[in-house]
């Protein structure tokens, strides 16, 4: 059984900053302004020679449960009840306020052990804190700086007592835990639902969701099992338009988190509101997934609003065929976050494209394919000759990558590739997954003999 710590205490003590310090990188958003953290973050943590899982939460404040503040303490107090063990944190420097005795008043009951760290305790930062910690009902208070990585020896010794023992090892598995495992991102415009099908596909109210838009910030990862398939799913700040985002603000901060976590991503699902369908920005949004050589499934959320179904998606269909070419046939399901409607189907969806974006074709199997496509419509003549295409093969998949072996392939329109793109997915069912082209051409046997 692995240790799981939370880290609390209110809004700008430094709780991401100590996040980030455990699990080794920048996973969490740190800004100077309060309340930047929003959902519960979770990560693989060390310290010297303890392993742990490490929970970053948002900010607690005073607040009617109904608000904004309200929720972000209830999540707060949820995920050290998930936990083995709470660390509260103060700032050293302001020492101990009034809201930090009264959380760590409410704290106190909920029935977890809870150690007290003072962060910024920079020097001797830490002597008003450490004088002023007892009110707090935690005992002596370890000081670190979680900027500088000061006191993290201190702060390994009063953890080390709630690690569990080590398990006796168990036999070799050939599949390790992380084999197979799907990472899909999900992005979409602000508002749109991605939070609230997030929590709807794992069950559990996880990540924040409300009326306001812009609620994520960081990028979330969820993992949740789907039909026996391992996925990762990582919720994802909204994406508006790169002219409306103020260089600096933390919205750039959150777009950056987003454009990240779709790298890393096998499938970015893009969630699209049906009462305002696949506007500029959900475009640019698919574009940039594609581009990214992802595959690409679209969750059209809010169905249970829409008047004419039928219709409305016949439009977007021919909508995303004539928009996104350059991976025509991108499965586009209706669904419904709140109601659950069309979960599974979306799921399965996900899945078969996942499928697609690793799926390779045999050599032999593809230059049958390669001459037949030729034969059918043959490459342009470029001043008086015709570009010659000897054969093809597959160089890789995610995303599936095609070498094309030939002379004068400079010259070889784009249009022409598009071509071969199509009918390469009606051939092999490589629907709606981008297909990348690469270009070798033969040297000439008879430019040394000039020379």
């Amino acid at each position: 059984m692995t240790l799981t710590v939370a880290i609390l205490g209110r809004p700008n003590v430094g709780k991401s900053t100590l996040f980030n310090r455990l699990v080794g990188r920048r996973t969490a958003i740190v800004d100077d302004t309060p309340g930047v953290t929003r959902d519960r973050l979770f990560g693989a943590g060390r310290l010297f020679d303890l392993e742990f899982q490490v929970l970053d939460t948002a900010g607690m404040e005073e607040a009617d449960p109904e608000t904004l503040a309200g929720r972000l303490r209830r999540s707060s107090e949820i995920g050290l009840d998930e936990a083995d063990l709470g660390l509260f944190m103060i700032d050293a420097k302001v020492g101990v306020t009034a809201l930090d005795e009264t959380l760590a008043s409410a704290l106190r009951g909920r029935g977890k052990p809870i150690l007290l760290v003072a962060n910024k305790a920079e020097s001797d930062g830490g002597a008003t804190a450490m004088a002023e910690a007892w009110r707090l009902g935690f005992g002596e208070a370890v000081t670190i700086s979680a900027a500088h990585a000061q006191g993290m020896g201190e702060l390994a010794e009063a953890i080390r007592p709630f690690v569990p023992a080590a398990p006796e090892p168990e036999a070799d598995d050939d599949a390790g835990p992380g084999d197979g495992l799907v990472q899909l991102a999900v992005v979409g415009r602000p508002n749109a639902g991605k939070s609230s099908l997030v929590n709807r596909l794992i069950g559990e109210n996880r990540l924040l969701t409300g009326p306001e838009p812009g609620l994520t910030r960081d990028a979330v990862r969820v993992r949740w099992q789907f039909e026996g398939t391992e996925l990762e799913l990582v919720d994802t700040a909204g994406l508006r338009r790169r002219a409306r985002i103020e260089p600096g603000s933390l919205e750039k901060i959150s777009t950056s988190a987003t454009l990240q976590a779709l790298k890393f991503a096998a499938v970015g699902l893009l969630v699209v509101d049906s009462t305002q369908p696949f506007e500029r920005q959900d475009q640019a949004i698919a574009d940039l997934v594609v581009r990214e050589g992802r595959a690409l499934v679209i969750a059209l959320n809010k169905w249970d609003l829409i008047d004419e179904p039928r219709l409305l998606l016949k439009e977007v269909r021919a909508r995303l065929d004539h928009e996104l070419a350059q991976a025509k046939g991108v499965p586009a399901v209706p669904v419904s976050a709140t109601g659950g409607a069309g979960l599974p189907a979306l799921m399965r969806a996900v899945v078969a494209q996942h499928e697609r974006w690793n799926h390779r074709v045999p050599t032999a199997g593809l230059n049958r394919w390669f001459r037949d496509a030729i034969d059918a419509n043959p490459p342009p003549l470029i001043k008086g000759r015709r570009i010659k295409l000897r054969y093809a093969t597959q160089a890789k998949g995610r995303p599936p990558t095609f070498v094309l072996f030939g002379n004068q392939l400079d010259e070889l329109p784009e249009s022409y590739l598009r071509y071969l793109a199509g009918s390469l997915r009606e051939t092999f069912d490589f629907q709606g997954v981008p297909i990348r082209w690469r270009r070798r051409t033969g040297k000439n046997p008879y430019v040394e003999e000039r020379r």
